[in-house]
């Protein structure tokens, strides 16, 4: 069984008008994986609905909360891109289950979305990697730790820790 938390972001977007007014919606992953024809018991939680710009410590540590209380080996978080490294910071030190953080750059519900492909990436990885934290995105599994968001080019990297 895996179980999905849904924390918001860009992701479960939906968008009003041309001046990008917004708000968070309902977890789409359960359109998504129906859509994908994915064959295999997966639970969803919504944590929260916030822009991750939004979140705060208080926030990462009910979603550390959450994934404690999880009783399932496996779990994706969807998240926001602008902290996701943070909240894989928060949840650091977890060593007996995966857990896969994932987002987009473009919200699921339009139609060039790097969503759905994100989250197939992500359903595989929480399957065949090591009990840790991780961050899937832009067809890479990345460290937290060593990570970042490369803003003006929409993807995430590896930064070198200095010796």
């Amino acid at each position: 069984m895996i179980k999905i938390l849904s924390t918001g972001g860009t992701i479960d977007k939906i968008y009003f008008d041309a001046k990008s007014e917004f708000q968070i919606g309902e977890p789409l992953i359960d359109e998504i994986f129906a859509e994908s024809y994915v064959a295999l018991n997966y639970s969803v939680e919504s944590v929260m609905r916030k822009d991750s710009l939004d979140l705060t410590d208080a926030d990462r540590m009910q979603i550390r909360a959450q994934v404690d209380a999880t009783a399932e080996q496996h779990i994706i978080i969807t998240h926001g891109t602008d902290t996701m490294v943070e909240t894989g910071k928060a949840l650091a030190g977890i060593t007996d289950k995966t857990i896969v953080l994932v987002g987009a750059m473009q919200p699921a519900r339009l139609r060039k979305t790097d969503a759905i492909f994100n989250i197939g990436f992500a359903l595989a990885a929480v399957q065949t990697l090591p009990a840790g934290v991780y961050i899937a995105m832009n067809g890479k599994i990345f460290d937290p730790q060593t990570t970042v968001k490369n803003v003006p080019e929409n993807k995430f990297e590896t930064v070198m820790r200095n010796a």
